[in-house]
């Protein structure tokens, strides 16, 4: 009997993401950067170029899940489109490629989905866990054992503390300073919310902040996400790699092995937001997770 396949896409701040699989094992994990989000903080909507640029990706994505027959697909929008008032103008013209409307998720699905993938195959779901998923526009916080107990969504992502922040190249110690206050202030809200998030035994982050500030750490020249996955990365070498980083210029951070070159422009801003919930909630290790919010759509389409 053959085990049906299905789609997963993310349509987030800074890239879109493909996943096809069967619950256990990925056929294809696609990535593009397509910067949806680009200038949305500051318009409070989505460019057209970024538009067109995410619905050429959809095409291709498209394309790949037609050659899988898959047996269904969601399609998550988050921080970007929850913040644009023409989310309608990319919407459309989504649905009519994929064939199935995107679903603009609240931070607080978008924080249950991202706690589900990133536990699934932990094999001891019994621990105190929080789940941290630093996004281009917003970073999600899930907390809880088997299921989630409470969560936070805050308005700060590597895109977004970019844009608002870092303003020079490479930025200037007061912009890094006062990014890294302003993270602390939403952290603020995430201590209230999540008033047992210091309290996790275990902290995992997702997404591609943490996952390149991994590659970076190992020195990895080709991107191996079998090598990423369940990396331990410590504080002192989210921190290492924050100061190596935050001191060059984009021309020269691209050259360091494990760094996506199209995440050079805003990994510094991603660093800010990962290198703050490590000294606010006083973890020494985070455990990095390739299993994400597009395993957590995957799961929620078999249940």
């Amino acid at each position: 009997m053959t085990v049906p396949l299905y789609a997963a896409i993310d349509c987030g701040t800074n890239s879109t993401r493909l996943l096809i699989s069967d619950g256990s094992a990925p056929r294809e994990r696609l990535m593009r950067t397509t910067r949806l989000g680009a200038g949305v903080d500051r318009t409070g909507r989505l460019d057209p170029e970024a538009i067109e640029r995410t619905l050429e990706v959809l095409r291709e994505y498209r394309q790949v899940m037609d050659r899988h027959e898959v047996a269904g697909v969601r399609i998550a929008a988050t921080s970007a489109a929850r913040d644009a008032a023409n989310r309608e103008d990319f919407f459309g013209p989504a649905a009519q490629i994929l064939g199935s409307a995107p679903e603009l998720l609240s931070g607080t699905e978008e924080a249950a989905l991202s706690f589900l993938g990133a536990t699934a195959d932990l094999d001891d779901r019994d621990v105190l866990t929080l789940v941290v998923d630093i996004g281009g526009g917003s970073t999600e916080f899930a907390l809880g054992r088997r299921e989630v107990e409470s969560s936070s969504s805050i308005d700060v992502g590597c895109v977004r503390m970019t844009e608002k922040f870092l303003l020079h190249d490479p930025p200037l110690a007061e912009e890094l300073s006062n990014c890294i206050s302003v993270v602390e202030q939403y952290l603020d809200d995430v201590a209230r919310e999540v008033p047992h998030a210091g309290d996790a035994m275990r902290f995992i982050g997702l997404a591609g902040t943490v996952t390149n500030v991994a590659a970076v750490e190992l020195g990895l020249i080709e991107y191996d996400p079998e090598v990423i996955h369940h990396f331990v990365l410590s504080k002192d070498a989210a921190e290492d790699v924050f100061r190596t980083l935050a001191t060059e210029s984009v021309a020269d951070r691209i050259h360091n092995p494990g760094l996506e070159e199209q995440r050079a422009d805003v990994i510094v801003g991603g660093c800010c937001v990962l290198v703050e919930i490590f000294r606010y909630f006083g973890f020494t290790e985070c455990l990095v997770s390739e299993a994400d919010i597009l395993d957590g759509l995957i799961l929620s389409q078999m249940s």
